[in-house]
């Protein structure tokens, strides 16, 4: 396929961002007063003029550079990062991407919006395994109001499966309110994105919604220890809303948060998740819905 041909402004302007045109700019800024002292006749107008000129196109190439890319600040410590490894791999791969309103990130947070949610999901865990973070283990709370949501999340599914197949671990905990546990089309979009990510070797668990602390129906994604992924305000289908932050400092509090939830033993959330399968499966697969029945199940879970 023949290259685009890119119109005149486009080339102007790369030109003035050119490293090369600054340099031999640079060059001609040297060079232009000493052929002025060697010539004599030089008019020191003329030579004044050239320096200007000089000045100018530099300092248009420097501004336009300044505009057209996104420069992201250092962070001044990486061993503030409480992965600092992982931490630089994610910030290296950022420079490398326009994702819009990164630029606090080296003070180790990261927001992000829409459609770059996703895809930095998927980031994050493929960059998991690059940077060799122990344990490689992924803590995912979702609060879960609509399953048909996770399933459309391609990118992210595929990443997942390339951890678990490297050896990972991920641990998945659906947050669902009482009243959307009730309903048969719920139920059913629920447990098939279940039987989705067990397809691909994650542990699931369920708590109910309406039984947790407004501090721990939160949804949020574990790292290991380098990062948590937070979501703020769920998207939608089409990626025109949604908004997450990305931590890379006090993940252990997020460890902690996760695991008072996810519990052990009888009351963990993969038993509860358990208990709710044994009674709503068999329900669903004989087209015999009853609401009441589930109901009981959920309340003595």
């Amino acid at each position: 396929m023949p290259e685009k041909r890119r119109d005149p402004l486009t080339r102007i302007t790369d030109a003035l961002g050119s490293p090369v045109l600054g340099t031999l700019i640079g060059i001609a800024g040297l060079v232009t007063p000493v052929i002025g002292w060697a010539v004599e006749r030089v008019n020191l107008k003329v030579l004044l003029l050239v320096q200007a000129v000089l000045i100018l196109v530099l300092a248009a190439g420097h501004l336009w550079t300044r505009r057209a890319y996104i420069h992201l600040r250092r962070a001044n410590n990486l061993k503030g990062m409480d992965d600092a490894r992982y931490y630089d791999l994610v910030r290296a791969q950022l420079e490398r991407e326009l994702i819009s309103d990164y630029g606090d990130i080296a003070d180790g947070h990261l927001r992000v919006y829409a459609s770059e949610v996703p895809r930095l999901s998927a980031l994050l865990v493929t960059t998991l395994t690059d940077a060799a973070s122990e344990p490689q283990r992924i803590l995912a709370a979702d609060l879960t109001t609509n399953p048909h949501l996770l399933t459309q999340r391609r990118e992210y599914f595929a990443a997942n499966r390339r951890f678990t197949e490297n050896g990972g671990t991920i641990n998945r905990l659906f947050i669902v309110y009482r009243h959307d546990l009730l309903k048969q089309d719920f139920a059913q979009a629920l447990l098939k994105l279940i039987d989705r990510h067990r397809d691909i070797g994650v542990t699931c668990g369920l708590a109910v919604r309406d039984q947790l602390r407004a501090d721990e129906a939160v949804d949020y994604v574990v790292f290991a220890h380098g990062a948590v992924l937070v979501e703020e305000e769920q998207g939608d289908a089409d990626y025109t809303r949604g908004r997450s932050s990305v931590y890379f400092k006090g993940i252990d509090r997020w460890h902690n948060r996760f695991n008072n939830v996810w519990g052990n033993g009888a009351d963990s959330a993969p038993r509860t998740l358990q208990a709710y399968e044994a009674i709503v499966r068999p329900l669903l697969d004989a087209g015999t819905w009853d609401e009441q029945r589930a109901a009981r199940t959920i309340d003595a879970l």
